[in-house]
C-alpha cells in the first residue's frame, strides 16, 4: 500500500512509542536521557509520555492547534 506522502512504499513500520501512530520522517525524540530509545511523532506524545512516567495518573496536555 502506498502512504508515504512522497508515494514510495512502506519498507518498515516504526511506530510512535506513545500512541502507536506509524511515523514516515525521522519522527522525535525526547530530551530525557531516560527516553532516549523512544520514538515519538509529536510534541504531543513527548509530554504525555513524560508526564505518565513521572506518575501523573491521568494526564492532561493540552492539543496543539495550529
Amino acid at each position: 500500500m502506498r502512504f508515504a506522502p512522497c508515494g514510495y512504499y512502506i519498507e518498515s513500520y516504526i511506530k510512535c512509542d506513545n500512541c502507536g501512530v506509524l511515523i514516515y520522517d525521522d519522527g522525535l525524540r525526547a530530551l530525557q536521557p531516560e527516553f532516549n530509545e523512544k520514538l515519538f511523532c509529536s510534541e504531543w506524545c513527548i509530554a504525555w509520555f513524560t508526564e505518565k512516567a513521572a506518575g501523573v495518573e491521568q494526564p492532561k496536555i493540552d492539543l496543539p492547534f495550529d
